[in-house]
């Protein structure tokens, strides 16, 4: 049996022992050594016992990436949550989540503190990232100047800017970094090496670090014991790329600089340092494009599930713009554009950024570019530093070239499913460093074999042989040329991967060495630009490409530049830029950005913000000629543990996590309030569900104040004074199913919204919701577009934005009406105390509605659910749209026996039975104060007497419940009573009542109302003051023409609608004026009562009756509506009320409140409503001189709908004008209630706020005798 080889120290290089690890480097005790695996295993092919795959294998979210379509099916986890969880204030906001930030984020909550971290790139783990050209292309991004070198920028902006590829492109050379949870730490090659010590020796650095390298020593250890790098294993299989590496450096004379660097890459299965599971890697070198198999020791699988497991809380699409004090230069507010929900489809986006508070340190991590560019606009908007940002960049001396078609097998291509095929392994494994061995520092280097990923496999031959500038091998005879072309020709018939082939036998270079450190970022029009200069050391270059020609040659290839070198311009590309918020070498602003600490200074001095602190390769102050990313990381430790020190901030670095389950809560989470408890459950409840998404941007005036009520006024008013206002949200129903199905409708709203009059920064909108077709309860047929916002402004102000989209018969068949009403959003602002800030009007121009269209998307796992959540959105949407579209269409809505929308109320006191003088019973009820004052003094008029009783008198077809509404806040038994009256409303024979079946008239009413003026007055010596409405009004004033009733019994009266000249509208005059009566022909056809209520079951006539009242004329659209009750009162006795005045508990129970009528009734009510005067049985007039005298001294106030559509408005003018002439004008009074209609005066929703006053300002006047009479007045 053959044995396993001698162990040995796994991170330490195999080779000379540079730059060695510290030896106090951790080893997790849970990290299972690649030695401890029996021998077989070791030399068996990795897909035999690696199959790759993620971590958490006992959630099994995701499978071996050598199982075909297992991404599209896999379960990943999410340890970034939705923006709208986002909260307002953290102890520290982390920018970026490469090393840097990672470090931050993980270090700062295991201090205890509140942590945001915000990215720009989104949220990917294995498994999810591209593996073909097809998915590659969509994420990446192009930025900088694609103009000529010296002249005008043009820009090169193209692709998604939070895809994971970011490639820039600038001047001298081009840059190319990562976006994504993880930051460059997902597509780098892994490879941990320390800089050298005469590098941090060399006067960039600031004296703390250049005095005494070794002091990172520890800061690289404790890295390390997180990052874990080991070489690649001597004992698993050989790699064809690594051994030509290493047969290069022999036949270069440079054996003993060539070893396998520690790399963070997983070789075997087992929990990582932060308790993540780790599968061995499946040596598919695809780790330009992102690894699948679950190896690769990312920041995502260490230091950020720490952080999360912590507490920390991390968000995607994040694009940090720039920092600033908050307005009480307390706290820092960082401003991001948030990418989410495609907001970026709109102009003006990135000028109407997000905003998150950081109480005490804001780390910038966002990458050398990244930072360089928050710190330049940060300056830009008022952010005081060193002039030195964006100054001394490097592109640390990268160089890519390319070994092609040489005599050997070197299999650099990457495969996602290695299969049986010889494995390509990690991207590096092999080191030349030539670091130690050069005289000059500055002439250093490391030389690395390389992987190019899958996705360039079948681009890299055409691509490398298109280029120029070749350098052929020193020996290339003829046979070396027929070899090289037969190599070629093999490559381009049968593929990349072909053994012979030129692409399998090409070496991949990665140099990086020491630049000028000359490179500059400077913004231009808002954007940044990038230039090197000097970048490639001439001389330095030249001997490089030297050697690499060299060490090409010995093996038979063909020397070539980067690929990208003729297609960017003939430049090269750094992936690892560096610098640009450089530590300062003399600690203070004239010589850097940041002090040693990565401090940020507030300008030459040495002063620095407090808690602005730079975190990743930006404050690398020169190349460091080797891979950056351990000193990046380094560095990081370094400035966190320093300024944690300064506030004395104590940090637990020895508390190891156990297994995480990242599909479970974290160890650690700080409490959520309630907006965000409910944000939660949403998001929660719909798991496994489809959802929609789109922004939105609207824009308007809002007035400032309070004291203009009408919307479209004062967003006129506020037009005038420049006063604008706009938002832009994003609208999130994470469940399609569950947004139809809840009762509100709700979708949460995310975004700004921006006011210059109230806050010079946008208000934040978290967790606000959006309704869709709620029902409007404020309006009697409607649903609205709802948006309940809560706003938070940078100082700290809290105000409500309450905003409506008003969706109701008002569009009925008129497009340019419905885009009017689902674009116009009447809204108001108000405190938390409910005072009012602000009304106006936005509205959505159709610019920003073409960019919402483009906006829209939706979320779930699975294609068929998407489609069917947009299907069920849409379909949702164009039905309620639709219905009122069409609104003489929708489905009727029948009376029902509930009594949703009622209000509790004081019952009647009592229920008294009247009799009237012709043997009729009727019954009245009572109702008397809780609490009755003796006397009561009036402020406005300075009465001192007994409140009178009331009596309310209603109309036909109706009870006491017109004054004692239940579904109305405040009803006219409430307003009066409250005044300490006491009231009786009877139910007259005409009334709701059975006895309006029989053959009663509105003339033989007044024989009720008489009877309950004489129990009033058995009950109280005082005069009664008389509130008569419609019919009722009708009857009392035929019982005072005729005598049956006494004037001298009434203190007062206000009479409601008519009185004693009625006369129709318009269209009851049509119907009474018909040559065939229509009571007669319903009498005929269906007998001699009429039923307001009705049901779906009714008799076929009725039932027809329903239907075509669909139709029946009613004015506006705005008075259409589908209550059956409603159609049918309004045939009896015309449209009762303007919908707008009633709500819709009201307007839903319609058949609770009205009845119905008799033919004979009828037909007496048309007959004097044609006629203008009133009329007994034998539709004698009642107006005569005798009728009239019998009325004088009667107070009476006439209260009138000004959109009456029962009786003409001007019926109450007349009888004013009637009473003037006979008595003068002492006495009389008339108000008109312009935008009320007829029962609504008694039955409106706010008819507290005017009529019900008007009528008690009445009573008051008549109990104080100053009454002198008055000309109609307006309300």
């Amino acid at each position: 049996m053959s044995q396993s080889p001698p162990e040995r120290a796994p991170a330490v290089p195999n080779g000379p022992p540079h730059p060695p690890l510290p030896a106090s480097t951790p080893q997790p005790p849970t990290q299972q050594t690649v030695h401890s695996l029996p021998h077989e295993i070791l030399q068996a092919d990795p897909a035999a016992f690696a199959r790759g795959g993620v971590p958490l294998t006992e959630n099994d979210y995701a499978h071996s990436s050598a199982d075909t379509g297992a991404a599209e099916n896999a379960k990943f986890p999410r340890i970034s949550r939705p923006v709208p969880m986002m909260r307002v204030e953290y102890d520290v906001v982390v920018v970026g989540s490469g090393y840097g930030g990672a470090v931050a984020a993980s270090r700062m909550a295991r201090a205890g503190k509140s942590v945001c971290v915000l990215e720009l790139g989104r949220e990917r783990w294995p498994g999810e990232y591209p593996v073909g050209l097809l998915q590659a292309t969509p994420e990446v991004h192009v930025s900088g100047n694609i103009g000529k070198n010296g002249e005008p920028v043009v820009d090169a902006t193209a692709g998604d800017p939070t895809g994971l590829y970011h490639l820039v492109l600038g001047e001298g050379q081009n840059a190319f970094v990562a976006n994504g949870l993880g930051g460059t730490s997902l597509l780098n090659a892994n490879i941990f090496l320390p800089a050298d010590k005469r590098t941090l020796q060399l006067p960039a650095w600031p004296q703390e670090i250049s005095a005494n390298p070794a002091s990172l020593d520890i800061y690289y250890s404790r890295a390390a014991g997180v990052l874990q790098p080991v070489p690649y294993p001597d004992d698993f299989p050989q790699l064809k790329k690594l051994s030509l590496l290493e047969r290069q450096a022999e036949l270069m004379g440079q054996r003993d600089q060539f070893y396998r660097p520690p790399q963070t890459t997983s070789f075997t299965n087992g929990l990582n340092s932060s308790g993540i599971e780790m599968r061995a890697s499946t040596l598919s070198g695809q780790d330009c494009t992102g690894v699948n198999d679950g190896s690769k020791g990312s920041v995502l699988m260490n230091y950020l599930p720490d952080a999360w497991n912590w507490g920390a809380e991390l968000f995607c699409e994040c694009e940090v713009r720039y920092v600033k004090r908050d307005p009480g230069n307390n706290a820092w507010l960082v401003l991001f554009a948030w990418h989410g929900d495609k907001r970026a489809k709109f102009e003006n986006f990135h000028t109407e950024l997000m905003w998150v508070k950081a109480r005490e340190f804001v780390f910038l991590g966002a990458g050398a570019l990244g930072t360089t560019e928050i710190l330049l606009r940060s300056r830009d908007h008022g952010l005081k530093t060193s002039p030195e940002i964006g100054r001394g960049m490097s592109g640390n001396g990268d160089i890519l070239s390319f070994g092609y078609n040489t005599d050997f097998e070197v299999n650099s291509i990457g495969r996602e499913n290695p299969g049986n095929h010889p494995p390509v392994g990690p991207a590096i494994t092999g080191v030349i460093d030539m670091r130690d061995t050069m005289p000059d520092v500055l002439d250093g280097y490391v030389l690395e074999e390389g992987a190019a990923p899958q996705a360039l496999a079948k681009l890299l031959q055409g691509m490398l042989e298109l280029m120029p500038g070749k350098v052929y091998p020193e020996n290339f005879g003829l046979t070396e040329k027929l070899r090289h072309l037969f190599s070629r020709a093999e490559a381009r018939l049968l593929g990349p991967y072909t053994p012979g082939g030129s692409v399998n036998r090409t070496q991949i270079y990665l140099i990086m060495s020491h630049d000028s450190n000359e490179a500059t970022l400077t913004l231009e029009n808002g954007k940044p630009y990038l230039r090197f200069l000097g970048v490639g050391r001439s001389a330095h270059v030249k001997e490089l490409n030297e050697m690499l020609a060299k060490a090409t040659s010995k093996i038979g290839g063909t020397l070539i530049n980067s690929p990208f070198y003729s297609l960017l311009g003939e430049e090269e590309i750094t992936v690892h830029p560096i610098g640009g918020a450089n530590m300062s070498t003399d600690g203070t602003g004239r010589n850097g950005v940041t002090n040693h600490l990565g401090e940020v200074f507030t300008g030459a001095s040495e002063d620095v913000h407090p808690g602005l602190v730079v975190v990743d390769g930006s404050v690398i102050p020169c190349a460091l000629g080797v891979n950056p990313f351990a000193t990046i990381t380094a560095l990081a430790e370094r400035s966190v543990e320093g300024v944690a020190a300064k506030r004395q901030i104590g940090i637990d670095y020895t508390t190891r996590n156990p297994r995480l389950n990242l599909f479970e809560p974290p160890m650690r989470s700080f409490p959520l309030p309630r907006d965000m408890a409910r944000a939660q459950h949403a998001i929660s409840s719909a798991a496994g569900k489809s959802g929609i998404r789109f922004t939105e941007v609207m824009e308007g005036y809002l007035y400032i104040g309070d004291d203009i009520e009408d919307f479209q006024v004062a967003a006129d008013a506020a037009r005038g004074s420049s006063t604008s206002a706009r938002f832009l949200l994003s609208v999130d129903s994470y469940s399609t199913q569950n947004l139809i199905e809840r009762s509100d409708h709700a979708a949460l709203a995310t975004g700004t919204f921006a006011c210059g009059a109230l806050s010079r920064d946008p208000f934040m909108v978290l967790r606000g919701e959006v309704q869709f077709f709620s029902l409007d309860t404020d309006v009697a047929d409607g649903k609205n577009l709802a948006y309940k916002l809560d706003l938070v402004s940078s100082d700290g102000k809290l105000l409500h934005f309450n905003g409506y989209k008003t969706i109701d018969s008002k569009m009925a068949f008129s497009a340019s009406k419905t885009w009017k009403a689902t674009t116009t959003l009447y809204v108001t602002l108000t405190r938390p105390d409910k005072t009012v800030v602000a009304r106006g009007v936005l509205t959505i121009p159709w610019r920003n509605f073409v960019s919402e269209l483009a906006s829209f998307g939706q979320t779930g796992s699975t294609a068929s659910g998407r489609i069917g959540a947009t299907m069920d959105f849409l379909g949702y949407f164009a039905s309620q749209t639709a219905g009122y579209f069409f609104s003489p269409l929708r489905a009727l809505q029948y009376p029902t026996l509930t009594t949703n929308g009622y209000y509790q109320k004081q019952p009647p006191t009592e229920i008294v039975t009247l009799t009237a003088q012709d043997g009729i019973q009727t019954f009245m009820h009572v109702y008397t104060p809780e609490s009755t004052p003796g006397s009561r003094q009036n402020n406005q008029n300075g009465i001192n007497d007994r409140l009178p009783p009331i009596l309310m008198i209603p109309g036909a077809a109706v009870d006491y419940q017109i004054f004692a509404l239940p579904t109305i806040p405040t009803n006219a038994v409430d307003y009066f009573l409250a005044r300490g009256h006491t009231i009786y409303i009877p139910t007259h024979r005409v009334g709701r009542t059975p006895l309006a079946k029989s053959t009663h008239t509105t003339f033989s009413a007044r024989l009720d109302i008489k009877a309950a003026l004489e129990h009033i007055r058995r009950e109280s010596p005082s005069q009664v003051y008389v509130i008569a409405h419609c019919a009722g009004s009708i009857a009392l004033g035929c019982g005072l023409l005729d005598g049956t009733i006494p004037a001298s019994w009434l203190r007062g009266l206000t009479a409601s609608q008519v009185f004693i000249s009625p006369r129709f509208a318009k269209t009851n005059m049509l119907k009474a004026r018909l040559p065939l009566p229509l009571p007669r022909v319903y009498s005929k056809v269906v007998g001699e009562y009429f039923d307001c209520t009705t049901s779906p079951t009714d008799a076929l006539p009725q039932r027809l009756m329903n239907q075509l009242l669909r139709f029946y004329p009613v004015g506006s659209s705005a008075e259409m509506c589908n209550s059956a009750v409603c159609h049918r009162s309004e045939l009896a006795f015309g449209r009762l009320w303007s919908h707008s005045g009633l709500n819709e508990a009201t307007h839903a129970n319609l058949g609770n409140f009205l009845g119905g009528t008799n033919m004979r009734c009828l037909m007496h009510l048309m007959r004097m409503g044609s006629s203008g005067y009133v009329m007994d049985d034998e539709f004698a007039s009642l107006i005569t001189g005798v009728g009239l005298r019998r009325l004088e001294g009667l107070k009476v106030l006439f209260v009138q709908g000004g959109k009456n559509a029962v009786y003409e408005p001007e019926n109450t003018l007349t009888s004013y004008e009637l009473l003037r002439e006979e008595f003068g004008s002492a006495g009389v009074g008339r108000i008109v209630f312009e935008n009320r209609g007829h029962l609504d005066c008694w039955m409106g929703k706010n008819a507290y706020t005017d009529v019900y006053p008007a009528v008690a300002n009445h009573i008051d006047e008549v109990m104080s005798g100053g009454i002198t009479g008055g000309a109609p007045g307006k309300s």
